[in-house]
This record gives structure tokens, C-alpha cells and sequence, in this order.
């Protein structure tokens, strides 16, 4: 029997939302304050997904100014597909609310927006058998719409507003057979996270609820998988029902830690009595009968493309004059927006942390510029590990605190930089990122989720500084993204030739 390994999609992608076309499904996700925003997925088995663009990819479709706060942005995109096209409705909650794209090709290009005054957030799209289309909002509350056009047509008016738990929000509206049934999640977005379902003859109601309500939660578990919600059903060709989900995987002692973000997890459904019956998730599942593995994508981004690649993203935005693929062919010259990481506005470009033991190099030439390689969660919280004025600096940035852990010269000309992101051997808070901080004796207890390692490399590597890996998570940063990894400039303008990411898990890819 072939099994897959949760989660299907690593690291910070949100409320999933997906749909079938024949044999492809397309998966979008949450982005919050970051540009391009709703990155797509494609698969042939739910289990193997591959990035093919995000649906929000230019500053028409997705305006985010400097005042837009960290976690700010994009909610809780719902994709479908409706008559030879496919259509994304999302909220800016920084903007003009809920916004509607549409494309031919998942892969786009998308239209521009059309925006649709209803309350809330996280709206769905689901049309019925005379084609009248019908739009879900947190909370819960249903409109009949004209998705072309943005307008209401019909209410909204409220429905059915789950079990009774706080944030009833993220709502899907399925015809399944001679019934509607609207699923939601209740319980706000993290350890009480839970999915319940109500069916109804009409999307109007009145609505049911499932008498095994909620048909998912971990809440209250010792499961490794923990806050599962926020979801969307879908059935394979085969017959079979299957729920993307999103989910986080926390980590060290007492509360214990997420770095990585909400997750994308498949599940499978189970249909008794009229109902879904669903969970626990598990870190292994039996797999779907549709098996399309994928090569994996290349761990180094040699930058010469023509564009950057569909995974990389900036906060806010990127400005045309902040970067370039054609100063110096074959590497990414970044020009200085801003002075500071510190603040919105600074000349950013980072992937995804998507495993929990990972290992980041980039080749550098810092010219006479300032510039490096930063591990995100928002402005107040990030490390870095930067090169300038003929030095290599480590500095921490953890809430209102800013200080320079470590320093050491470094010769002009290109370098090697490194991040490695362990699980294993963590430092306790009490040891310093000093040298020799590894000999010392562990404080297995107190441990954080993880521990991340910053130095230089070459004929002679240089380990920096260690630093505990709590300061960077959900639990202390707070917000709903997760860790980005990527280079910047803050000063002038600096070029790299290349950039790697790998997992250095024994047991992933």
C-alpha cells in the first residue's frame, strides 16, 4: 500500500482551497502581506503539488503601501471552476475588501479585479443548477451574486454559524446529491481550530448541523499535528472524498513553538449517513489510487531566468527598481530601498522555510553594500546574517530589541554564506551564541523548537553564532505567516550568484 507523508504542501501556506478539473487539481493559499500574492499549485494525486504562479502577480491586482501592518493583506482565497473558467475570490483586508479574478489557464495571466461589497472574510463561490451563483462570508452569511459584474443580487443573510465557537469563518458551500452542506471552521485559528458541517435542500437554509459536530479537531490532543481547520473538500475520479487542510506542527517544551507557519495536509473523507466523517490527521496516510510523483525542483536558484521564480516573494511589493536579472546575467542584483529590516520598505527577496531542518547558502558579492541573508517572521522579529564595512555581522532583532550577536572580518569580494535550521541538539535560552556554545551542556527542557547556525564558508568556515529558534515563532512574534528565508540589501547594492535551499532531514527529500 503507498503512503504520503503530511504535510503535502511545507511551510507557511494557509487555508488551502482546491478544485478539480478531470484529472488536475489547483490548490491556492493565503499570503497575507506579501507580493505576488495566492501562489497556485497543480497535481494529479493531491499528494504531489508543484508552484505554478501566484495568482495575484502585479501591483494592478494587488496594491499593499508600506502601511499595511506583518499578517496584513490577502485572507483565505477559494479558487473554482465554472464553465471553461477558473475564478479566485479573496480578501485585502488592507484594501477594498473582497476582490474576484478569473482565468482561462490556472496558470494565468488572471484579470484584473472586480470587487464585491459584502461584510467578512474568507468568501466562496459555488453556483447552483441554473447557474445562479451563490457567495459564503465568515460569520455566516450567504449572497446570491453576479460574479462578473461584483454585485449582490440577493441578502446577504445569516444562515447558520457553526457550534456555538468563536470566528466561525472559512465557509464552503458543496452540492453533494439532493443536498447543500456548508462547512466551516469554528474556534479561531490555533489550538481550538476545529471543522463542523450543516446541509440544507437550499444554499439559503435553513441548515442542520452534522450530529457528530465537529467532524475534525486535534484540540486537546498530544498529536504532533496540532490547530487543524480551515478547510475544503474535494472528490478524486475515482469516487473517493479527500479534505486539504491547513494545520500546524509544533515543537520544544512548554507551550511549544511553530516556526514554520500553517501547513497544507490531506485527509481522507468518509461519507456515513449523509455525513463527511473525518481525522485524526496523521503524519502518514494510505495514499489516493492516483499516483503522479514529481521530480523534485532544483535546491539552487542559479537566477538565470528571465524573472524571478514563482516561490520567491518580497513584503508588500517589489518594486522594478529594487532588483534586476540583467545588471550582472546570471545573478540577482538587489538595489536598497530602505535602510532598515526593521521597517516596512526595505529591498527583500526570500522563499519559504518549508522543512524544520533545512540548510540555506547563497553566494554573495557585497561590493561596498550592506546586504545579506535574513530568516523573517515581520519586522520585529527577524535574524540576519550580514555583510558590510569589511565584516560579517549577526545581528537579532526580537520585538524591541536589536543587537549584534556576533562579528568577524571578512576579505573583500564574494562570499559564502550559511544558515543551517536544526531540531535536534537544541541550545536552551541560557547558552549564548558564543564560540563553543555546542559543547555546552543541554538544556533539553527548556529547549526551543529548533536552533539556527549562521556562518561563512570557504577554506577555512567560520561558525558565528547559534540563537534559539523560539524568537522566531507564531507563539512569540504572533501574526499568521510564517518564516520566509531570503537575501536584501539595505545600503547600495549587492549581487548574488546563487541561492540553495535543501532539507537536511534524513527521512524527507
Amino acid at each position: 500500500m503507498r503512503m504520503y507523508d503530511n504535510p503535502v504542501i511545507g511551510g507557511f501556506h494557509p487555508d488551502p482551497s482546491v478544485c478539480r478539473v478531470g484529472e488536475d487539481y489547483y490548490l491556492v493559499c493565503s499570503s497575507f502581506e506579501y507580493f505576488p500574492g495566492v501562489p497556485i499549485f497543480h497535481s494529479r494525486d493531491l499528494v504531489h503539488w508543484r508552484q505554478i504562479g501566484n495568482v495575484l502577480d502585479r501591483p494592478g491586482q494587488l496594491d499593499l503601501p508600506d502601511e499595511v501592518p506583518a499578517s496584513g493583506g490577502i485572507y483565505a482565497p477559494t479558487i473554482r471552476h465554472h464553465d471553461g473558467r477558473f475564478y479566485m475570490i479573496t480578501t485585502n483586508v488592507s484594501g477594498r475588501g473582497h476582490l474576484i479574478v478569473t482565468s482561462e489557464r490556472p496558470e494565468g495571466p488572471w484579470s484584473d479585479p472586480v470587487w464585491l461589497d459584502l461584510p467578512g472574510i474568507d468568501p466562496d463561490l459555488a453556483w447552483d443548477g441554473s447557474g445562479s451563483c451563490w457567495c459564503a462570508v465568515s460569520g455566516v452569511q450567504v449572497a446570491r451574486i453576479d460574479p462578473v459584474a461584483g454585485t449582490v443580487l440577493e441578502g446577504p443573510w445569516p444562515v447558520w454559524s457553526g457550534t456555538g465557537l468563536r470566528h466561525p469563518e472559512a465557509p464552503h458551500l458543496y452540492r453533494v446529491g439532493d443536498w447543500w452542506y456548508l462547512m466551516l471552521a469554528e474556534g479561531g485559528t490555533a489550538r481550538e481550530h476545529c471543522v463542523s458541517i450543516a446541509r440544507a435542500r437550499s444554499p439559503r437554509g435553513p441548515y442542520e448541523a452534522a450530529p457528530a459536530n465537529p467532524i475534525l479537531s486535534h484540540r486537546s490532543t498530544d498529536l504532533p499535528i496540532q490547530s487543524t481547520g480551515h478547510a475544503d473538500l474535494v472528490s478524486a475520479p475515482d469516487g473517493t472524498w479527500w479534505m486539504l487542510l491547513l494545520a500546524t506542527r509544533p515543537r520544544g517544551f512548554f507551550p511549544q513553538f511553530q516556526v514554520l507557519g500553517r501547513e497544507t495536509f490531506l485527509t481522507p473523507v468518509r461519507w456515513e449517513d449523509g455525513w463527511p466523517e473525518v481525522g485524526p490527521v496523521l503524519d502518514r496516510h494510505p495514499a489516493p489510487a492516483a499516483w503522479w510523483p514529481l521530480e523534485p525542483g532544483p535546491s539552487r536558484d542559479d537566477f538565470d531566468g528571465s524573472a524571478p521564480a514563482p516561490g520567491w516573494i518580497s513584503p508588500r511589493s517589489r518594486p522594478v527598481d529594487s532588483w534586476s536579472l540583467d545588471d550582472r546575467p546570471g545573478w540577482l542584483t538587489l538595489h536598497a530601498t530602505g535602510a532598515t529590516l526593521d521597517r516596512p520598505g526595505h529591498t527583500f527577496i526570500g522563499r519559504r522555510q518549508q522543512h524544520p531542518d533545512c540548510r540555506v547558502t547563497a553566494l554573495l558579492d557585497p561590493g561596498s553594500a550592506r546586504a545579506g541573508l535574513s530568516v523573517r517572521l515581520d519586522e520585529a522579529h527577524h535574524y540576519d546574517l550580514e555583510v558590510g564595512g569589511g565584516e560579517v555581522s549577526v545581528i537579532a532583532r526580537i520585538g524591541p530589541l536589536r543587537q549584534c550577536v556576533a562579528q568577524h572580518p571578512v576579505p573583500p569580494g564574494p562570499l559564502t554564506l550559511a544558515i543551517d535550521i536544526r531540531t535536534t541538539g537544541v541550545l536552551a535560552p541560557s547558552l549564548a551564541s558564543a564560540e563553543g556554545a555546542a559543547d555546552q551542556p543541554l538544556g533539553v527542557r527548556a529547549g526551543g523548537p529548533d536552533t539556527l547556525a549562521f556562518s561563512v564558508e570557504g577554506p577555512e568556515p567560520v561558525r558565528l553564532a547559534e540563537l534559539d529558534g523560539r524568537y522566531l515563532s507564531t507563539e512569540v512574534g504572533g501574526g499568521f505567516t510564517g518564516r520566509v528565508i531570503g537575501m536584501y540589501v539595505t545600503e547600495g547594492s549587492a549581487a548574488f550568484d546563487w541561492f540553495d535551499y535543501r532539507s537536511t532531514a534524513a527521512d524527507t527529500d
